[in-house]
């Protein structure tokens, strides 16, 4: 099957698919994560399913869109209904979440470098007024930083409700922001004002002479309202008080304690390999940059590293047990496992996970569990190892690179040993399936 591919990621959409060619399409393949707008599709047929399991099962997925896909009406593409509904049933929370995180990365990535290069002036350089590191620290954390909760609120808001879940979501934010409860704060005003702005959407019928006004005044102003109040009166100062108290134990935790979070978090980083778990230990990470908690982040990333690096460390130690084309694939991984794309090893997961999957938790645990025994702290939670080359972004820079190099070493050391002789991988999938 000729197929062609379009990616939408933090980077905006690339590859774009033209409108002769999704005319043409005999059927359209939403695979994905977040939520995306499908107005373009309306009238194809359509079938949704997970980045993974396309990327894992491309042949399947294939067979079984053609076979199952449902046209998708122009009202259910504008409205978010038909396919949005059931996509939203199936993914769940999980979805709305990530999408919402996807939209708050941008915004942490560019808040915490420059904070890092704020810091080349001195760590209290910031301090004095007027001053080139004032000014960065007033970018990054006066100004990104603030707004990375309600953007993350707001398009959770968002994955529900579509667009009139923004506004709400945001002021939710906002005020969970304000009011001190963080990243968990922001996560439950997402939620609520998506689902409120969602039922308001559906259940709050007005006549057709007026049904305009909802979406730019009813909706809003019932959901923000709902939203706030619930905020301060109920949620805002508990969530708080949880943040907190979350927040002074991971300060204040021992060398074992931080070692055995260290452990936890990495082995959850290469369990799934950008799967639930995994993104849900990032996310636990990013959160916490909110308030200036950068251990947990450091630990993440480089274990988040060390799958795709591992595999490439893998075909190239054991050359005689890899194929030519698995070599190249190795070869990919590894860049990938650099740039912290744990993604890069789902090719050799996918047809070997018993061998594959182990090797990775064993040398992504040691990696968090050195990364926090060293107290290393990350300002920025991307970029992989190009984060080294913004001073202070990482500290300290060298004992972080070793915990990186000591996992990767025994993830690709380790799967080395454990891969037979004449074992297929998988390397990806083709146009043609």
């Amino acid at each position: 099957h000729q197929i062609r591919v379009e990616t939408q990621g933090s980077v905006g959409a690339q590859n774009e698919l033209t409108d002769e060619e999704i005319h043409d399409a005999d059927v359209v393949i939403l695979a994905c994560d977040i939520e995306v707008d499908p107005t373009r599709f309306a009238g194809k047929r359509i079938w949704r399913t997970s980045t993974g399991n396309a990327l894992k099962k491309p042949k399947p997925t294939i067979e079984t869109a053609l076979a199952e896909a449902d046209v998708e009406s122009q009202g259910a593409a504008a409205s978010g209904g038909g396919e949005r509904k059931k996509s939203a049933k199936e993914k769940g929370v999980y979805k709305h979440l990530l999408t919402g995180v996807s939209f708050m990365l941008p915004m942490v990535v560019a808040g915490g470098l420059l904070i890092a290069l704020s810091f080349v002036f001195g760590i209290e350089a910031f301090q004095e007024e007027g001053t080139l590191a004032a000014a960065l620290m007033q970018i990054g954390g006066g100004s990104a930083f603030k707004l990375m909760i309600p953007v993350l609120a707001g398009y959770i808001a968002y994955s529900i409700a579509d667009r009139p879940g923004i506004a709400p979501g945001m002021i939710g934010g906002w005020l969970a922001a304000d009011i001190g409860s963080g990243f968990i704060g922001g996560i439950l005003a997402g939620f609520l004002a998506g689902y409120t702005a969602w039922a308001v959407t559906k259940y709050f019928k007005l006549p057709a002479s007026v049904e305009s006004l909802k979406p730019i005044l009813i909706i809003p102003l019932i959901a923000s309202l709902v939203t706030g109040l619930v905020m301060i009166y109920v949620v805002g100062e508990p969530v708080a008080g949880i943040l907190a108290a979350l927040t002074t134990f991971l300060e204040n935790m021992g060398s074992t304690n931080a070692v055995l979070l260290g452990i936890l978090l990495g082995a959850m980083m290469c369990f799934d390999l950008g799967g639930p778990v995994n993104k849900a230990a990032y996310t636990f990470g990013v959160g916490l940059l909110a308030s200036e908690t950068y251990a947990p982040m450091a630990a993440i990333m480089a274990a988040g590293m060390v799958p795709a690096l591992g595999m490439g460390i893998a075909s190239f130690v054991a050359r005689k047990k890899f194929s030519a084309p698995e070599r190249e694939a190795g070869k990919a991984s590894f860049v990938l496992g650099l740039c912290f794309i744990s993604e890069g090893a789902i090719p050799f997961a996918a047809k070997d996970p018993l061998r594959v999957i182990p090797a990775s938790m064993v040398g992504g645990a040691v990696t968090g569990a050195l990364s926090m025994l060293f107290g290393a702290k990350l300002m920025a939670p991307h970029g992989g190892i190009f984060v080294l080359l913004i001073p202070n972004a990482i500290t300290p820079a060298l004992l972080y690179l070793l915990a990186i190099v000591v996992g990767s070493l025994i993830t690709g050391l380790g799967y080395a040993a454990l891969k037979r002789h004449g074992e297929e991988v998988t390397v990806g999938a083709t146009s043609q399936a």
